[in-house]
C-alpha cells in the first residue's frame, strides 16, 4: 500500500511550478505532472504486480476533486483484479474500430461499383446501376449506416413502385441485395441480406411475373419483310446501311453498330464478335451471306477509323440513327424487333430446328446439362439458314420457296 502523502488543497495545486511529478495526497498514488508549462494528474499503482501510471486528465480542466474522484474509482477497478489502463486501451481500440466500419449505403454503392468496374462490359452499364439506385434508392437509404439497413428500408423503396414500375423495382432489389452482399463480405454489416427474394421478400410482395406486363420489342410481320427491305436498300447513309446488317444477320443493334473491320473476314464470309463485346459474355461467329458480304463489300472504309458503320467523329453511331431511319420509313417497329421476326420466321417457315435458330442469335443454353456437353457453334447449318434468311428478306412478293421450307439434317 502506497505511503499517504500529505493532503494539497486546491490553491496550493494551483501554485505548483517545479517539474517532475508532485504526490498530492487525499488518493493513495495520486500524482500532479508538471511539465514545461502544462500539468497533468498522474495515477502510480501496483496492477498485477507491475507498476501502471494512468492519465486522468490535464488541470485545470479536471480539478483536484474530480481528479481524486477517478482515482479513487480507478483503485475501486484495480482492487477488482481489473486494470483500468488496459480496459481503457480496449475501449479506444474498439471505438476505432466502430469508425473504421461506419459506411452509408451511398458509400457503399460507390465503393462496390468501384470494385466490380473491370466487370461492367462498358460505362452505360455502370451509369445504370448508379442512376437507378440513385434514383430510387438513395433517397430512403442512402444516408443510412449500410449496417443498419433493414427490411422494412428496402421495402420503403419497393412498395411505392412495385406494382407500377415492376421489371425497375425488381432490379433495384437485385441491386440493392448486390450492394448488402458486398457491404457483409466486407465486414461492413452482418446478418442475412434484407433485400434478399427467396424465403424473404417473396412473402411480401406479389411475385413479378404475376402483375409485370411483359411489353415486347415491337417488330414486323414475317410477310412485311421483303418489301421492307426493298425500300430500306433505296435510302441512303451509314444508318441505313447498318440497319441492313441487323437484319441480314439478326444481330443487336449494339454489336453491330460497334463493329470493327478487324472482326470481319470477307475471304471466309465471317463476322467474329468478341465476347466483351456480347451479351452473354462469349465469343460469337456470324455467317454472311452474300447480300451481307455485297453490303460489307461495298462500305468504305475510313482513314484512321477501323468502325464499319462511323458515325460523327469517328464514333460508333447510337441507338436513336437506326431507329430514326424506321421512323421515316413509317416502320412501327425497333431495330431489335428484327431478331423477334427472325425468329418467327425460322419456327413458322422452316423446318431448321430451334437450337439452329437460338444459336444464330447467340442466346445462352439454359438447360446447364446441355450447355456443357454443346462444344461447336452450329457455323455451317447456320450459314445455310441466314443465307434462306437474306433470299426471302429479298423476295418482292411473298411466296414458300423451296428453300425456305426445306429439311435440314440433324
Amino acid at each position: 500500500m502506497p505511503k499517504q502523502s500529505r493532503e494539497m488543497g486546491a490553491l496550493e495545486i494551483n501554485r505548483l511550478q517545479d517539474q517532475g511529478l508532485h504526490a498530492v495526497g487525499g488518493v493513495a498514488g495520486l500524482y500532479m505532472q508538471v511539465r514545461g508549462e502544462s500539468k497533468s494528474w498522474i495515477l502510480r499503482a501496483m496492477v498485477g504486480g507491475k507498476r501502471r501510471d494512468m492519465g486522468l486528465g490535464g488541470y485545470p480542466s479536471v480539478t483536484l476533486a474530480m481528479a481524486r474522484d477517478k482515482a479513487r474509482k480507478a483503485r475501486e477497478v484495480i482492487d477488482g483484479g481489473v486494470d483500468p489502463i488496459l480496459e481503457r486501451e480496449r475501449a479506444k481500440s474498439a471505438l476505432r474500430s466502430a469508425q473504421l466500419s461506419e459506411l452509408t449505403f451511398d458509400q457503399a454503392t460507390r465503393k462496390f461499383l468501384d470494385a466490380r468496374s473491370d466487370e461492367w462490359r462498358n460505362a452505360k452499364h455502370r451509369q445504370q446501376w448508379e442512376n437507378t439506385l440513385a434514383t430510387y434508392a438513395s433517397p430512403a437509404l442512402g444516408s443510412l449506416q449500410v449496417a443498419d439497413v433493414a427490411r422494412e428500408h428496402v421495402l420503403a423503396v419497393l412498395e411505392p413502385i412495385w406494382k407500377t414500375k415492376t421489371e425497375t423495382a425488381s432490379r433495384i432489389r437485385g441491386r440493392i441485395e448486390s450492394v448488402l452482399d458486398w457491404a457483409t463480405a466486407r465486414g461492413y454489416r452482418h446478418g442475412d441480406n434484407p433485400a434478399r427474394w427467396r424465403g424473404h421478400l417473396d412473402q411480401l410482395l406479389a411475385k413479378p411475373k404475376k402483375i409485370a406486363k411483359v411489353e415486347h420489342h415491337a417488330a414486323l410481320g414475317i410477310d412485311e419483310m421483303p418489301a421492307f427491305m426493298s425500300e430500306l436498300r433505296k435510302r441512303e447513309g451509314i444508318g441505313a446501311r447498318a440497319l441492313e446488317l441487323v437484319v441480314l444477320t439478326a444481330t443487336r443493334s449494339g454489336e453491330t453498330r460497334g463493329a470493327v473491320w478487324g472482326e470481319i473476314d470477307l475471304k471466309e464470309a465471317t463476322w467474329t464478335i468478341p465476347a466483351s463485346r456480347m451479351k452473354a459474355g462469349q465469343e460469337h461467329r456470324v455467317p454472311l451471306s452474300k447480300p451481307a458480304l455485297d453490303l460489307l463489300t461495298a462500305m468504305p472504309r475510313v482513314e484512321g477509323c477501323d468502325l464499319v458503320f462511323p458515325g460523327a467523329q469517328k464514333k460508333p453511331l447510337s441507338d436513336m440513327t437506326l431507329t430514326g431511319v424506321m421512323r421515316r420509313m413509317g416502320a412501327a417497329a425497333v431495330p431489335h424487333g428484327f431478331r423477334s421476326t427472325f425468329r418467327d420466321w425460322v419456327s413458322e417457315r422452316t423446318s431448321y430446328p430451334s437450337d439452329v435458330a437460338e444459336a444464330a442469335l447467340a442466346h445462352t443454353i439454359k438447360n446447364k446439362v446441355e450447355a456443357a456437353y454443346r462444344r461447336g457453334d452450329l457455323f455451317a447449318k447456320r450459314a445455310e439458314m441466314m443465307a434462306d434468311w437474306a433470299a426471302f428478306c429479298g423476295t418482292t412478293e411473298k411466296r414458300s420457296s423451296k428453300r425456305e421450307t426445306k429439311k435440314v439434317p440433324q
